[in-house]
């Protein structure tokens, strides 16, 4: 199992919009992606992060290529967004 991590700045009052980007592509995220098998949104009160999890490091990297992210998610969330966002892939031991 491999996680890819986003960890995202967005203030409170933006934090349902985020949630709404979140939910519109959880689906097509499951259905659409290689290798994709779970994808899970964790608020803290300092940051928001969506924990992706696939099959694979290089299906990982993959979708961080792919349209889905850069040109629906990526240009949805931008405007929502205080910071860039922290991107990390992990691997399970």
């Amino acid at each position: 199992m491999v996680y890819l991590q986003v960890t995202l700045k967005i203030s409170t009052e933006n934090r349902s919009d985020a949630a709404g980007v979140y939910q519109k592509y959880k689906a097509p995220f499951l259905n659409t992606i290689a290798g994709a098998q779970s994808k899970e949104l964790l608020i803290r009160d300092e940051d928001v992060q969506v924990l992706h999890g696939f099959d694979s490091i290089e299906n990982a990297t993959a979708y961080l290529n792919s349209e889905l992210f850069n040109t629906d998610v990526v240009v949805e969330l931008k405007p929502l967004l205080d910071t860039d966002p922290d991107v990390r892939i992990y691997s399970v031991a």
